[in-house]
């Protein structure tokens, strides 16, 4: 088993709390043999992604990942201008 934990951190606990809530859909569609968890803790941004199958698609879930995290992140900037 592939297993990976990944904590972000935010200037404020609204920011992490929009950024966590943005991500967490995906926690609902992953595919059998794969476990994606976000959570918020005050100002971080944890995530647990946990998978059977290959190191392709575990690194294919990160990077998708972290390309919705960024996407919150940029959508976010352009709210607080």
């Amino acid at each position: 088993m592939l297993e990976a934990q990944i904590t972000l951190e935010y200037g404020d606990e609204q920011t992490a709390d929009a950024v966590a809530k943005a991500v967490s859909p995906d926690n609902f569609k992953a595919p059998s043999g794969l476990s994606i968890a976000t959570a918020r803790q005050g100002k971080l941004v944890l995530t647990e992604v946990k998978t059977e199958g290959s190191f392709a698609t575990f690194l294919a879930t990160i990077d998708d990942l972290l390309f919705c995290v960024s996407t919150a992140e940029k959508a976010l900037r352009i709210i607080k201008q």
